[in-house]
């Protein structure tokens, strides 16, 4: 029935588009008053790069996104749009080689090469071709990802999935957003707070929101049917959207979104904002910066030309180094927008109430294991994670952990990651290990943690959970962290997996549950249904598990979760 009413409704839609094939779509858009010129496609009309705040730039570098104040006039859409500041690679002298791509990548040639700069507070807006204005089609808002050091919208073209709607025949607008990354828009220190500076990539993002709510219904969306999805850091940030200010995601009296879903990420346990960690990397920003002996560090920040800004701020370690996913930039409690830890603010009910779908690659941890392969014994590796991730926890804590990944030569390589391999795969005498715990406590295990909690505090809101193996066999890497980017977002390989994930997505978008759509997949069960049972994706299948392995190291993350802060 949905099927039948859904392509009927898509039928005035094909044939506007096949009378306006060569027409060039244009939206008005009332808040600010705009202008928007679009693209035509075949099966999706595309307009890119349309502002949604003032440009961060001057003086309002490292400030809260400000809303435009005055009409735009016209908007050129047709072309991609700039991304943020990027941080690749780090600068940092002594983190050879990386330092050398980080400083080749930050020359002004290669930014303009990547149409990066600071006025990128844009978005892109994909829908089907000839929607019109009143058809209000539930709207998909993207959050890409990138460790918080880098990703655009123009990296992540919106147009496939679009057009995957149209062929699921569940029509939807998608909106991606671009947001500050690295320095930009998550630089830490006590400076940071006082001045009210925090988290600005994620404020960036809640003004993508808001302009939806604006002006979505101008270009045939539903401003009452938006689900915010990201991927890695994007999942991270929507997780962090649902507990912003203590969970209030209201504007204007009403919710900027109904449902969510996490692809890799969602509750990261962070330190203050100015804590220690934090704290040395202002500083070393603001040295690398010459700001040291400036009266106000901060000011002098802001006033620094944008090369010299760029260099300081990838100058701490980035996440394709040997620091992995100890993360230099990312969201931290401010006592403003995360008023604490977002582990303890989701766990003590403090998020938007809305359905979410959470999952993660069967591998998360190989791709950020490929650079440490100094580390040969189990010592070692007990020193790089009290070294490098926890420098202020108790050794005896750190090496607990490792512990629950084997204690032996043979189980440490047998039972980890690459999963399900046995002795293959393994690149240095501790890369499955280390991968495994870095894959579990970033992503996989805080996973089933945030469900636990949530279900505890909010047994009524609704969440399905998966686990995607459909790389499984990829030398070395196993379903690696963003693999699912070439299934589900561009659906590259037109497999089960692709397939399937698409319906049950459309559906949640649609519906608020994956198994309300017009298609034939299997019923995909409720995680907090008591059973706690995982959607397992393979490449051209899926089967139910039960969401129980690796129970004492989740169990062990879970007694330490004070201390095992990223």
């Amino acid at each position: 029935m949905r099927s039948t009413l859904l392509l009927a409704a898509l039928v005035p839609f094909a044939a506007a588009a096949a009378v306006k094939r060569e027409a060039t779509p244009t939206v008005i858009a009332p808040v600010p008053a705009a202008t928007v010129i679009g693209t035509a496609g075949d099966k999706v009309e595309s307009f890119r790069g349309i502002p949604f705040a003032q440009p961060p730039v001057g003086n309002l570098r490292l400030r809260p996104p400000q809303p435009l104040d005055a009409p735009l006039g016209k908007i050129d859409g047709t072309e991609s749009a700039k991304a943020c500041p990027q941080m690749f690679f780090t600068t940092a002298k002594e983190q050879l080689p990386a330092n050398l791509l980080g400083t080749l990548m930050n020359l002004p040639l290669f930014q303009e090469v990547l149409n990066a700069g600071e006025d990128c507070l844009t978005l892109d807006v994909f829908r089907p071709a000839g929607v019109p204005a009143d058809a209000k089609l539930p709207v998909l808002f993207w959050i890409y990802g990138g460790g918080f050091e880098l990703g655009s919208t123009s990296l992540f073209n919106g147009e496939s999935m679009a057009e995957a709607s149209v062929d699921t025949n569940m029509p939807v607008i998608f909106v991606g957003v671009n947001y500050r990354v690295g320095g930009f828009g998550f630089m830490p220190g006590k400076e940071i707070k006082a001045d009210g500076a925090g988290n600005l990539g994620l404020l960036d993002q809640k003004m993508g929101l808001q302009w939806v709510a604006d002006n979505i219904a101008a270009f045939g969306g539903d401003p009452d049917k938006v689900t915010i999805w990201g991927e890695s850091a994007g999942a991270i940030s929507v997780l962090d959207q649902m507990i912003m200010f203590d969970g209030d995601n209201t504007y204007k009296g009403k919710p900027l979104f109904r449902g969510a879903i996490m692809n890799s990420g969602g509750i990261i346990p962070a330190d203050p904002i100015d804590g220690r960690k934090g704290q040395l990397v202002y500083d070393s920003v603001v040295k690398n910066g010459d700001c040291a002996s400036a009266s106000d560090t901060l000011q002098c920040l802001r006033e620094l030309p944008y090369d010299d800004f760029l260099d300081a701020t990838n100058s701490v370690p980035g996440i394709l180094s040997y620091f992995s996913v100890s993360l230099a930039y990312l969201p931290r409690p401010d006592g403003l927008s995360l008023t604490d830890s977002p582990d303890e603010v989701a766990l003590a009910g403090k998020f938007a109430k809305v359905p979410f779908i959470i999952g993660d690659q069967e591998d998360e941890g190989t791709l950020f294991s490929l650079f440490q392969t100094n580390i040969t014994t189990n010592e070692e590796l007990n020193t790089y994670l009290n070294t490098i991730f926890f420098p202020y926890v108790d050794p005896p804590i750190v090496s607990g952990l490792v512990d629950t990944y084997g204690t032996g030569a043979l189980e440490s390589v047998t039972e980890n990651s690459p999963f399900r391999t046995g002795l293959g795969n393994s690149l240095y005498p501790q890369f499955k290990k280390l991968a495994a715990i870095l894959g579990d406590l970033t992503f996989t295990l805080t996973r089933r943690a945030l469900l636990d909690g949530l279900a505890a505090v909010a047994p009524e809101v609704p969440s399905w959970s998966y686990l995607a193996s459909y790389d499984y066999g990829t030398p070395v890497l196993g379903t690696f962290h963003g693999s699912d980017l070439l299934q589900v977002f561009f659906g590259i390989v037109p497999n089960y997996a692709s397939r399937s994930i698409h319906s049950y997505y459309f559906s949640f978008v649609y519906n608020l549950d994956p198994n309300e759509g017009d298609h034939t997949y299997m019923k995909w069960p409720q995680w907090n249904d008591g059973k706690k049972k995982l959607m397992n994706f393979f490449a051209n299948k899926a089967e139910l598990i039960n969401d129980d392995f690796r129970q004492d190291s989740y169990e062990y993350i879970l007694e330490h979760r004070a201390e095992l802060k990223i």
